[in-house]
Formats: C-alpha cells, structure tokens, sequence
C-alpha cells in the first residue's frame, strides 16, 4: 500500500516509487508535518523530529496549561490556520457566525481508499486504473464545528501526491471563509533557493531563482487569469541545485484564475510554502452544511535535480491531466492563417492557402479571427457566433468541403469569454458583462469580459458554438481570451456574495470546457490567452495543448519554451513556424532554425504559404516528414535542457531521449555568432552508457562537420560530449538523430 497509518503513534506514511511524505497527529490533535523528500525505509517513524520548544510570544494551546513548549507558531502544520497563534501565512482564514476570525482544527478521523479523488467541478489529476490511492483526514473546531477534509492522492508510479481541501461549514450559521488555500508544506531545516516564473504578454514564463530570505516571497496574479506575469507554479531548491543533482520540490496549481504561491522564511529559518486561490477580493459565503472545494495541488519531489522534477511533471500530466482523444495521439500539423491575412480573408483565399500546404504534407487549416458576425477588424462581433457570408460566401460547410477535399482537416476560433460592444449580443444583453451598477466599464483589446458565472451566459455560448460545431466537419478549435478581468461584478448575484465572483467566473469557464468537450469528443481543443496568459495544468484538463506565447520569434521561443519546460509536458507546448522579418521583432531567422524551434512543441505554421518561395517550400516539406517521424519522440521522450538560455547568450541546447535510450534528438541553436569563436561541446543525457549510438544529422542541416557524426558510446557521448559545428551566419540551428545500434 502507498498509503499507511500506524495507530500506535498515530502516524501517516505515504510512499510512491522514489520518495515518502509523513505527518502525524501530534500534542492535543493538531495534525503536524514531519518529512518530504527521498523515500524511507518500510516502518521508518520520523517522530523525533518533533520538537518541544517554549518561544517568546508563540502562544500554547488553553489545553497545555503552563506548559509552553508547544506552539503551532513553531511547528511544522500540515495545514496552517488564521486565529490560533501561528503568525505564519495561513492557509485559512474563515469568519464565524459570532464574527470570530478564527480555525483552531483538530484530527478527528481518516479514510484511505483505492483511486484518484475528484474536487468537485474542477479539472484534477486522475487515476487510470490501479495508479492511485487517497487519504481523506478530517480536521474540525471543537468550537465552532467548522471542518476541513484534507485529501491526499498518491500516484505511486509517478512519483506524485496532489492534495486539496473540502471546508464544511458545521456552525451554527453562516461562515465567510476571507482565505481558503489549498496547500501547505513546511521545512523545519535547510537553506534554499525558490524558482518562479514570471514574464508579460510575448515573454511568458522567465525563470527567476532567489535565494530563500526572512520574510515572504510572492507570486501571484489578481488577473482573473493565471496570467502572462506570473504563473501558478513554484520550486524550492537546493542552493547548488542544477539540472542533474540536488534537492528539489514542486507545488503546481491545477487553477487557471486568480493564484497566490508563497514561501515564507521565519524566525527559526523554517521555510513554508503555500498555494491556492488568491485572498484577495475573495469572500465565499457558506451556508449551515454547506462546502467549499479548494483547487488541486499537484506536488513532486526530486533528489536528482531540476531535470528530474520536470520529467516527473511531463510524465503525469501528460498521461494523468490531458484527456481526450489526442492526449497521447499525434496531432495534425496545422497552418494558422492569422500571420498570413489577419482580418482580410475570404474563404477563397483561405482555400488557396490549403491548396499550398496539402502539397507539403500540412494536414489541418485554422481559420483564425474575423470569420463571424461583422468581424472586420478587433472592434466589432465578439459574441456573435454565426458565420460571416461576405466572408465565407458558400457558407462554413461549404469552406470545410473544399478544405476536406484537398486532404486536410479544419479548425476555427473562438473567443467565448468576451463580448464587443457593437455586437448583436451586447445590444441584447449588456447586463450580461462583467460591470458594476452605474459604471461604464473598463475596456480592453476593445472588448468587455462575459459574466461566465451565470448559467444563461453559458447556455447561450453552449448553444451558439455547437451549432457552429455541428453544422461542418470541423476537427480544431482554437479558445482564446484577450483580455484579463476587471469591474469584477456580477448582476445575477447578491451584494454579500460578490466576492465569489472572481472564482465562479473560472467554475464557469470550466463547466463550459467540459460541456463543449464532452459533446464533441472528435474536436482538438487547443487553450490560448494571447498567447500563453492562461498556460496552466488547469486549462491541460480540458486543452491537451495551449498557444505558447504570441511570440513566433524562434529565438525568443527559445526562453520561453525552456521556462515553460520547467513544469509543463513539451506536447501541451503550442509552437509554429512564422514568417520572416518575424512580426514581434522583424528579426530574420533561417527557415531551419524556425523549424527546429518550432518541432519542440505542437508543430505548425502561421505564414502565407502562397508568398514562399520553391526552395522555402521544399523546406516545409522536408520538415513536415522530419516531425512525423520524430513526433513520437519529442511527445512521448524524456526532455532535457542542455543549456539556460538566460545564462548562455551563445547557444541553446536541448535533447529528447526514447524512455527506453534506443534513440535521441539533439537540438542546437547558435544564438550568438562571434568573430574568432570557440568551439562547444555539448555533453548529452539520459542515454544507455553501455549502448553504442549513431549520431547523424537531420537533413536540413546547412553544415555538418565530420567529426560529429559516428558511432559512439553512450558514456562517451555523455562524459566527453559531442563537438557542435561552428555556423556561420546569425541563429543558425542544428539537429541530431542519434540512434542505438
């Protein structure tokens, strides 16, 4: 069993494969934290790293008398609470029927049962059978009876516990909870370093590592979006922690709304972590019998370095929060024609765009933006979701025919959650924004924001979007939100409960999700949020890949899709070939190194294909086969940075690795060329040291240096490396197949 009790000494062991985490009910029924890290021995009882200890102005519980050696202010909490004496961060602050602002909680019972737990109407990571099994401990107030079940799932294969909280208002009245977090983890010893990851709009997911200091460090986001500035997901490491060696623990954020992520440093160099939704303008009223569900956590442990951690996240989310038909299946290789025509296209145009892209191999059309109502540029149509026929003059079954018959698959777009307000459907329904009585509302991108919490809202959009779905053979849809939440009111709700607006607003969004995704199962969904302002595990639950960042510009990809590699599997990662000068940066980059970049994720397009040249096409071809037939290993391999673009401004590396070593992709990407240049050498990961490997080229290398190809061993290619060519010219990129022999 991956989850054990031992009544004795009231002691709670979990195990997956590689690492254990144990907790016990301590002195008077708190339930205290004790370890998280490498797995233990069977039987191993860390109790004594309990310790009494009377600190100044650390308050002790009625029950201990005079005695003051006990404080949760200096104990390890499984799960912190406001109003009892720890001043840490907290995880829970409620406001009692007699105004009291206090959670003292005691253990009260438990349950361990086979399977994955599922929080109400909230994406989550799931068991597929036989993987998981979860703890339920149920904590209340002896005084005010309000309880909070812990629940803990442990996927023992995956190296993975996710945990949230189930608040039960057991008062005799009403309870507001101010604060309801998810999760709680502390360390009582150790000097760290915390990793965040931060960015705006065309710049998402910047690693930044600090070292742990006294006081607190945030990230979060009040967004009504998880956000381009910050995202969901924090580390805490080692110091000299490094891709390959050293201690490292996750916290993820199965959320796509408003988030806050805090570690905090004490005044015993103790160190805590909390995650869930943010406090801020956060106010849930619960009613006498009434819950409320927190997010899931998902937390994974590594001793073997920042590499590691994220190969154990790649692993579970890709085969245990993607869902779908294509969770696991290749998805068609796509040209968007955004780049290509933005608001000006017909569907003669867009099918001329097809004929092209048929010839090379491309097998799915994305219609983006401006093909509704009267979509003429980014002012108008927002919510009125019926064809444009001065645009699609024989209609959209019409498009997908011509489009189906040349061989290819088609896609449209859809922003659901905003509304113009030249629309048929703002003239209809202006309560139905998010705006306050009497205020005219903050635009953005020219357009207001949808009150997602209100069922008629939702029904309209069900209904609107299937019958566009069902009315053609569309296989994509492409979700964006352009714009971040402000005026956060909603008409359809009471002014006490306002404050549970920002959080039904995401219930919403997700209900919607599993509707649409539930009654067309055949359809790819993809997530966007201008690009990746909403790249999170909770949008994976319900997109199995999300538009990286609306920055096509291959060399700025390559932080951003390295920061988004911390966390987050290489198959959710929404990347395409652009045209060049690139329309972020008007920066040129070789064909090859666009391509190269671009493969590292969901391979696309998003260029006018009519306006390349002969050679240019024979190079789209070319890497259209090079992805079919390396998908599988880029998908489904182990991925391992080989550099950090934001410390090496020479090269970026990095490389995919079958989970059974029989073959590997080295990618390069000389980011910086210099007069009189030294030669690198780049040593790779994850291979068979005993095995021997051909290293050859892919065939769009420009040049290839001799003394790289060969057969070599694995330790070989590990401990000595393998000598990259210099490249002359700007971004010039390369690409190995290595393979077993």
């Amino acid at each position: 069993m991956s989850i054990q009790f031992c009544s004795e000494n009231s002691l709670f062991t979990l195990h997956t494969q590689n690492t254990t985490y144990q907790m016990k009910v301590g002195p008077y029924g708190y339930l205290i934290h004790l370890y998280y890290g490498a797995r233990l021995a069977e039987g191993d009882d860390l109790s004594r790293l309990f310790f009494p200890l009377d600190r100044s102005f650390s308050g002790n519980p009625n029950e201990a008398g005079y005695d003051r050696s006990f404080s949760i202010d200096v104990q390890p909490m499984e799960y912190s609470m406001f109003g009892c004496s720890d001043y840490r961060s907290s995880c829970l602050i409620p406001v009692n029927p007699d105004g009291t602002r206090e959670a003292d909680l005691r253990y009260v019972s438990h349950t361990i049962e086979n399977g994955a737990a599922a929080p109400d109407g909230l994406p989550h990571v799931y068991d597929n059978g036989g993987e998981a099994e979860t703890l339920r401990i149920r904590l209340a107030d002896p005084v005010s009876g309000l309880a909070v079940t812990l629940v803990y799932t442990v996927f023992e294969s995956r190296d993975a516990i996710t945990r949230y909280a189930v608040i039960e208002n057991g008062t005799s009245g009403r309870v507001e909870l101010e604060k309801a977090l998810s999760a709680c983890l502390d360390f009582t010893h150790g000097e760290y370093d915390v990793i965040t990851f931060w960015g705006r709009h065309c710049f998402e997911r910047a690693v930044e590592r600090t070292p742990v200091r006294h006081g607190k460090i945030v990230s979060d986001s009040l967004r009504g979006a998880s956000s381009h500035q910050q995202n969901p997901f924090m580390i805490l490491c080692d110091h000299d922690a490094t891709e390959t060696a050293g201690e490292c623990w996750g916290m993820s954020l199965i959320y796509s709304g408003n988030f806050i992520a805090e570690c905090e440093y004490d005044q015993l160099w103790q160190t805590r972590l909390t995650m869930g939704i943010h406090p801020h303008a956060f106010r849930w009223v619960l009613e006498q019998g009434e819950c409320f569900t927190t997010p899931e956590v998902a937390m994974i442990y590594s001793g073997d370095g920042l590499g590691e951690l994220s190969r154990r996240y790649h692993r579970l989310y890709r085969n245990n929060l993607c869902r779908g038909e294509y969770k696991t299946a290749r998805r068609p290789i796509l040209i968007n024609n955004w780049e290509a025509t933005y608001f000006g296209f017909d569907d003669d145009k867009l099918v001329k765009i097809a004929e092209d892209a048929s010839k090379l191999g491309i097998e799915l059309l994305v219609m983006d933006d401006g093909w509704f109502g009267k979509r003429e540029d980014d002012t108008t149509g927002l919510g009125d979701w019926f064809v444009n026929t001065n645009k699609l003059h024989g209609g959209l079954d019409s498009l997908c025919r011509r489009v189906n018959s040349l061989g290819m698959k088609l896609g449209i777009w859809f922003e659901p959650e905003m509304i113009s307000e030249d629309s048929d459907l703002y003239r209809a329904h202006p309560e139905w924004c998010l705006r306050g009585p009497g205020r005219a509302g903050v635009r953005s991108r020219h357009q207001f924001v949808l009150d997602m919490s209100r069922q008629d809202v939702r029904e309209y959009l069900f209904e609107t979007i299937s019958a566009v779905l069902s009315s053609a053979n569309l296989e994509y849809v492409k979700w964006d939100m352009n714009r971040h939440i402000s005026n956060i009111y909603s008409g359809a709700l009471p002014a006490e409960r306002q404050g549970e607006v920002y959080h039904r607003y995401i219930l919403g969004v997700y209900d919607l999700m599993e509707r649409l995704t539930s009654a067309f199962p055949h359809v790819l969904f993809e997530g966007c949020s201008g690009g990746g302002g909403r790249f999170d595990a909770g949008m994976l639950y319900y997109t199995p890949q999300i538009w990286c960042s609306d920055d096509t510009d291959a060399i700025e990809r390559l932080s951003i899709q390295y920061g988004t590699s911390f966390g987050y599997p290489i198959s959710a990662v929404g990347s395409h070939v652009s045209a060049v000068p690139n329309h972020q940066t008007g920066r040129s980059t070789p064909m090859a190194t666009r391509g190269i970049v671009a493969m590292s994720g969901t391979f696309g397009y998003e260029l006018d294909i009519n306006k390349m040249s002969a050679e240019e096409k024979d190079i789209i071809r070319q890497q259209v086969e090079d992805c079919k037939r390396v998908y599988e290993l880029i998908s489904d391999g182990d991925y391992y940075r080989l550099s950090d673009p934001f410390a090496n401004h020479n090269y970026t590396a990095w490389q995919f690795t079958a989970p059974d070593q029989s073959r590997a992709l080295l990618n390069v990407v000389q980011v910086k060329m210099e007069v009189c240049p030294v030669p690198f050498v780049i040593r790779l990961r994850g291979l068979d040291p005993e095995a021997r490997y051909e290293v050859k080229p892919n065939s769009l290398n420009a040049v290839v240096r001799e003394e790289s190809c060969g057969v070599y061993s694995g330790a070989s290619l590990m401990k000595a490396g393998l000598l990259i060519p210099l490249m002359k010219g700007d971004y010039a990129a390369a690409q190995y197949e290595i393979n077993r022999v």
